[in-house]
């Protein structure tokens, strides 16, 4: 009796101390997966040059919200710190410091680089082009991030929608514009493709930052600009110098903005990281979409409290812009391919979207 209880008081030690060895081996299994999953992401520590002020609602606040949230989303394998204008480029060198590697990523707008690559252009606005939806829609399922990425590919920079905005103003003038002659002769502060449009109406323009627009407008370089919606706009003391304010912004009627890294950079990320940006970015997006919507109603409010005098082009005016645009869009076709190229897979995209648009959406 005594002989068997031992056997199995034996027996029962040799199980618990196998099943011990067994979660221990378990346990260290699972720290070397934890410690190889680590080991997998990099960290990163990025330095980004921004085209706008972080204090900017929307587009400098979107900026600071990425660099917190991919931080919180990485498990902080990824820091990004957000640097001001000026502070490591002017903005509009942000491009070619991105593409050397002298600096990691750019906060910006590809409009910023239609003097080096026109067709960019597209891939933030154009005049009389889609709301939200049918943007996204060609980005993601008409071929338009494939070209997108592919433009920037080729100058060692991998480049990443991570901002979008409501509808734009169409300008800030000091005098108010009663007919095209009103425009002739203006020295104008504008943006994108809208600015040859403009010209072709007798407008003399010229692109600055952000930060560049109000001194040139006080000390009369510039007589009239455009930059943004009115929350943006109000926030930048434009109405200080102009009173007529127009809409609609039918050169902006979506706005898209960019994150752009290193090509070598981005490549050397772990496919984790690389998506934890990506879906990052994606939240920006939408955040920035909605944030922009929901506050132009009180910017609104306190323009008219302030007594700017808002105007709306009238519908003659609406369609000589328009009328202007599409001879500014085929000529520009014809001076450069990669241009051309885009214009076409827009084109083509919107044309076959334009019945379920006309079908599905009220006026």
């Amino acid at each position: 009796m005594n002989r068997l209880l031992l056997v199995f008081l034996s027996l029962i030690l040799v199980f618990v101390s196998g099943c011990e060895e067994n979660n221990s081996q378990s346990k260290k299994n699972e720290n070397t997966e934890s410690a190889s999953e680590k080991n997998s992401n990099p960290l990163v520590r990025w330095k980004m040059a921004a085209a706008f002020p972080s204090s900017l609602v929307v587009l400098g606040e979107t900026g600071i919200k990425f660099t917190e949230k991919i931080d919180e989303v990485s498990g902080s394998s990824i820091k990004i710190k957000y640097f001001e204008p000026n502070a490591l480029v002017p903005p509009l060198e942000i491009f070619d410091a991105v593409s050397s590697g002298s600096i990691d990523a750019g906060w910006s707008s590809p409009g910023y680089w239609a003097g080096k690559i026109p067709a960019l252009q597209f891939f933030t606005t154009f005049p009389f082009g889609p709301a939200p939806g049918e943007y996204f829609a060609w980005l993601r399922y008409g071929g338009g991030n494939e070209i997108f990425r592919e433009l920037y590919h080729e100058h060692n920079i991998h480049p990443i929608h991570c901002i979008a905005t409501s509808p734009e103003a169409s300008g800030w003038f000091r005098k108010e514009i009663k007919t095209v002659e009103d425009l002739k002769g203006l020295k104008m502060r504008f943006f994108g493709l809208g600015a040859k449009v403009m010209e072709k109406l007798g407008v003399s323009t010229q692109l600055l930052a952000g930060g560049d627009i109000y001194p040139a407008l006080e000390l009369g370089t510039i007589d009239a600009t455009e930059f943004s919606m009115p929350a943006i706009d109000i926030a930048l003391g434009f109405n200080d110098i102009a009173d007529h304010y127009y809409f609609p912004g039918w050169h902006q009627p979506t706005s898209l903005g960019e994150l752009i890294i290193n090509l070598d950079k981005w490549n050397s990320l772990s496919s984790q990281q690389r998506a934890q940006i990506e879906v990052t970015c994606g939240e920006m997006l939408l955040d920035s979409l909605a944030n922009s919507e929901a506050i132009q109603p009180p910017a609104i409010k306190k323009l008219d409290e302030l007594g700017v005098q808002i105007h709306k082009w009238s519908p003659e005016m609406i369609a000589l812009f328009e009328e202007k645009w599409l001879e500014v869009v085929e000529e520009e076709s014809e001076k450069n391919e990669e241009f051309s190229r885009v214009w076409n897979s827009v084109k083509k995209f919107r044309t076959s979207y334009a019945r379920w648009r006309d079908l599905g959406y009220l006026k």
